[in-house]
Formats: C-alpha cells, sequence, structure tokens
C-alpha cells in the first residue's frame, strides 16, 4: 500500500525516518548502556569469573533465536505492533535484570538479559523500515541516517551508566537497567506516530522465490558476510575491552568513557556513510570498513595505554559502520517486496548468530588468553570479506560500481 497522493507518501517518508531514527537513539542507548556495565555486573555476580560475558553473550544468542520469528511476526501484523510489543519485552527484561542485581543472582541476571536479546530483535529492524519505505533510490540514506541516530546513544548511553551507577548504592549497576525502562517506556510512546501501512496479506501470502535460490545470489552471500564478520569483530573486541581495561588498572569511568568514544565512532559516520555508498559504491565502501577493523587491530596490540584502547576502539566503530550499513544496503538488493520478511530474518538471523558466538567466546579469550589473542582472533574473518569483495567486483564489475 502507498499512498494515493505522492506528496503525502514522501511527507511521511521522512517522518518515518525522523521518528525511526530517534528511536534508534532511544534504543541504540539502552543498548550502549548494557555493553558497557554487563560484562562488569556479571563479574560481580559470577563465582566463575569467566562467566562474566555469559549474559550478555545469552543477550545475543535470544536476539539470533527471535529475529526470525520477528521478522515474520511484523511481515503479518506491521512494524508498528511489532516494535511496539518488542519495547515492552525490553522494559520486562530490564526489570528482571535490576531485580536480579538487589538479589545477586546472576543466572535471574542471565534471564533478564536474554529478555533483553529479544527486544533488541525487533528495533534491529528499524532500519529495514526505513529502506522498505523510502524506494531504491534513497534506501542507502535512509538506512544510514536511521542508524545516525546512534550518536545520541554514544553520549547517553555511558553517560546515563555513569549517573546510575551508584544510584542505588550499595547495588552497584542496578540504576542503568532502570535507566533501560525508561528510555524504553519514551520509546513505545513515539512509536505511535510511524505510519507504515500494514502488509498486504496477499502479497505476503505469495511468497516469492524459494529461499535457497535467493541466497545463492554472490549478493546476498558477500551482503551477509559483510554485516556478520562486521558485527562479530566488533562485539569480540568491544566485549573483552572493559574487562581488559579493568586488569590493565583503569577506573569505570575511564573505561565508559573509552566506549563511549567507540559508539560515537560506530554512528558519527552514518550522516555521510549513504553518500559514500552513493559515490563510491557499497562493494568499496565494504573494503574501506574491512581495512578500518585491521588497523583497529593493530593500534589494539601496539600497547595497552589509554590511547591504544581508545584509538583501536574508534577504527573498530568506524569499520562496523561501514561494513553494517553496506551489508544492510547490499542485502535490500536482492530481494522482491513480497520476499522482504523472510529474506530479512534470514540475513539477520546469520549475523546475530555468529555475534552470540562472539560475545560467548571474548570472556573466555581475555580469560585464558588474553587481549592479544581477541585482536587477532578478528583478522581471518576480515580478510575473508575483503577477499570476497575483491572478487566480487571482479566478477561483477557493474554491479560492483553500482551504489
Amino acid at each position: 500500500m502507498t499512498p494515493a497522493n505522492p506528496v503525502d507518501g514522501a511527507r511521511d517518508n521522512r517522518r518515518n525516518v525522523l521518528i525511526l531514527a530517534i528511536c534508534q537513539a532511544l534504543s541504540m542507548s539502552g543498548s550502549s548502556l548494557v555493553m558497557t556495565i554487563s560484562a562488569l555486573a556479571g563479574q560481580i555476580l559470577a563465582t566463575d569469573k569467566s562467566l562474566a560475558t555469559v549474559p550478555l553473550a545469552l543477550q545475543f544468542t535470544a536476539t539470533m533465536l527471535s529475529t526470525i520469528p520477528a521478522s515474520l511476526f511484523m511481515g503479518r501484523v506491521g512494524r508498528r505492533v511489532g516494535f511496539t510489543l518488542g519495547q515492552i519485552v525490553g522494559m520486562v527484561g530490564a526489570a528482571i535484570s535490576c531485580w536480579a542485581l538487589f538479589e545477586g543472582d546472576f543466572w535471574l541476571f542471565a534471564g533478564g538479559s536474554a529478555l533483553l536479546g529479544v527486544h533488541n530483535s525487533f528495533w534491529q529492524y528499524y532500519r529495514f523500515a526505513a529502506a522498505d519505505s523510502a524506494g531504491p533510490e534513497l534506501r542507502a540514506k535512509a538506512i544510514s541516517y536511521v542508524m545516525a541516530g546512534g550518536v545520541i546513544a554514544a553520549v547517553l548511553g555511558p553517560q546515563i551508566s555513569k549517573w546510575t551507577i551508584d544510584l542505588f548504592d550499595p547495588v552497584l549497576f542496578a540504576g542503568g537497567y532502570a535507566g533501560i525502562i525508561c528510555l524504553s517506556f519514551i520509546t513505545l510512546f513515539l512509536l505511535q506516530l510511524v505510519r507504515i501501512p500494514k502488509p498486504n496479506a496477499t502479497t505476503f501470502a505469495a511468497g516469492g522465490r524459494p529461499l535457497l535460490e535467493i541466497v545463492r545470489q554472490p549478493t546476498f552471500i558477500l551482503a551477509v558476510m559483510t554485516a556478520m564478520f562486521g558485527y562479530s569483530v566488533m562485539t569480540l573486541v568491544m566485549t573483552a575491552t572493559p574487562l581488559a581495561m579493568t586488569v590493565c588498572g583503569f577506573g569505570f569511568s575511564t573505561t565508559a568513557s573509552v566506549i563511549q568514544g567507540h559508539i560515537l565512532a560506530m554512528f558519527a559516520p552514518s550522516f555521510f556513510t549513504g553518500h559514500l555508498i552513493k559515490r563510491f559504491g557499497v562493494i568499496n565502501v565494504i573494503i574501506a570498513g574491512t581495512v578500518l577493523n585491521v588497523s583497529a587491530m593493530a593500534v589494539n596490540l601496539a600497547g595497552i595505554n589509554v590511547a591504544n584502547f581508545a584509538g583501536g576502539l574508534i577504527l573498530l566503530g568506524l569499520g562496523w559502520n561501514f561494513m553494517f550499513i553496506g551489508g544492510t544496503t547490499l542485502v535490500t538488493e536482492t530481494y522482491r517486496p513480497e520476499e522482504q520478511s523472510k529474506v530479512q530474518a534470514l540475513n539477520d538471523f546469520l549475523v546475530f548468530t555468529m555475534v552470540a558466538a562472539a560475545s560467548f567466546s571474548s570472556g573466555a579469550l581475555q580469560a585464558t588468553l588474553g587481549w592479544e589473542a581477541v585482536n587477532m582472533a578478528l583478522s581471518v574473518p576480515m580478510f575473508a570479506v575483503f577477499a570476497t569483495a575483491i572478487w566480487y567486483k571482479t566478477a561483477f564489475p557493474a554491479k560492483g560500481a553500482e551504489s
């Protein structure tokens, strides 16, 4: 369905992108807050310190397992209903996590984290909601602008963690999860202003091509590899950073500031990533993202000063931005309207499967083999994406030059 008046349609599209960008900012603020405090809270609660990142890993696992049901659910009932349900689940998960910290219950905390993962699986589709309503010519920019909402998250999330760390003193970090409840409530209200037509039941039922035919496309393979490996290596290194900085003797405020700089680097480029894709082509932007991530590894391996942690994570954030927006843009070129729910679901399922694996292994790598091993682990997947992108440009020169 599209509005009868093209002017009204364009106005609705701009309105949707703006609202979704704000909702992205609020949801990502909660996510960046969790990234800052989850491993540290887990370390307080866990008797075995190697399990400190398990709650965060369960969060990513729940996101991975929920991506397909979330997308198919929204394909039937509409984006706004699905996004609303996701925020309600987020408030419940945050409340359980907060209570678990008061009770000193590690596994209850892990359960609350898992619900936050279900919550994440819904709002991750904000970028696709904007892309699908913007049209082919503006998809990259729509995705980029929605992702730019994370700039606010870069400041707000870690800042909330600083403001609330001892809000319920002596129960550290419980205030952060109370903050997530507030953020989700505001987002819940804003989502009611989104105007995205409900899906056409006939179109949804048609289903389009078999999924196997779609996933065999070289474009789909490169798109998924890019987003999957770009997101997972970022998660691997970022999850381990607070633990590594604690081992090196840095305080929570310093660690939160480093994470804040990283998240800012993840999203600030979104104001122009869409323009870069338009000018230089999505494949070149993906290649640049792999180079930035390898540069992050080099900086992190060069020393354990604050400058190394901060500089490495800034480069890691830039690399994630180019790869995630590039991969998302590329995957929108692989499906027809009637196929979007199942293809988006499979894409995010594969992405968050790798992210979950990275978050599970991050704490164990850091605890057993150290910070160097965490960083070295990103070299192989980055080389794989780099080599595949170069092959794609050679095999499909016309597509490789397209934006």
